[in-house]
């Protein structure tokens, strides 16, 4: 992680990084944004692993949420982490699931958030297969998969597809009037809310499994739906 923190600041580039997390035994999918300067600015699990996930990583508690930060050129970029895709072969698999499907999601994000979405996908190599001994599995056992994209707030697609095989970097320079503009149409948080009718609430307690002796412990705490703090 050092390692990388230090190539963020001498490019003076930001860094979303994924990874697998242990902590106390246990593991987590985890994120991280590093800013240019090489410093930590958000630190991130999983909230809830999904399908086979489950047999493996745990469930996140409040850090769940520290999942926006302020960098000194935007907030308003989404980065959504999906693992490897492929087209839809139209069989009975999930097309929620598959390479379309996905940017479906990723899409209707950027539509609903009113953000640019950087959609990236992890690939799998041949030498990936042959590592995991994975070939002939169910799913994830070929090569390919790539299929990141960059969406526009309204969105729109960015960027010009990828070859699904070959590991590359797409680019594409954001115009974040173009936040202003959607917004205008339609704020899904600000002008466009009903809070009088609908409202959202979250508890970013982090609970604790071992609490001290004689003091409130979070995992004592429940979060009133009706408490503002």
């Amino acid at each position: 992680m050092k390692q990388i923190q230090s190539a963020a600041k001498t490019n003076s580039i930001a860094v979303f990084l994924g990874f697998s997390e242990n902590d106390n035994n246990s593991a987590y999918i985890a994120q991280v944004l590093i800013g240019p300067d090489g410093q930590i600015v958000s630190h991130r699990r999983k909230m809830k692993p999904t399908h086979m996930e489950r047999t493996i990583f745990g469930d996140a508690s409040g850090e769940c949420f520290a999942s926006v930060a302020e960098l000194p050129f935007a907030r308003d970029i989404h980065v959504s982490a999906w693992p490897s895709l492929t087209p839809h072969s139209g069989g009975p698999e999930l097309w929620s699931m598959s390479a379309e499907g996905c940017h479906a999601q990723s899409q209707t994000y950027a539509m609903e958030s009113q953000s640019f979405v950087l959609h990236y996908t992890a690939l799998i190599t041949e030498a990936g297969v042959e590592k995991m001994k994975t070939s002939g599995g169910m799913g994830m056992s070929s090569p390919g998969g790539g299929s990141s994209a960059i969406f526009g707030p309204d969105g729109r697609r960015l960027t010009e597809p990828v070859n699904s095989t070959t590991e590359t970097i797409i680019y594409s320079d954001l115009d974040l009037d173009q936040i202003i503009a959607t917004k205008l149409f339609a704020d899904a948080t600000g002008h466009y809310s009903r809070p009088d009718l609908m409202s959202l609430s979250v508890c970013t307690r982090v609970k604790k499994i071992v609490c001290e002796d004689g003091k409130l412990g979070d995992t004592e705490v429940i979060c009133d739906l009706n408490d503002s703090e």
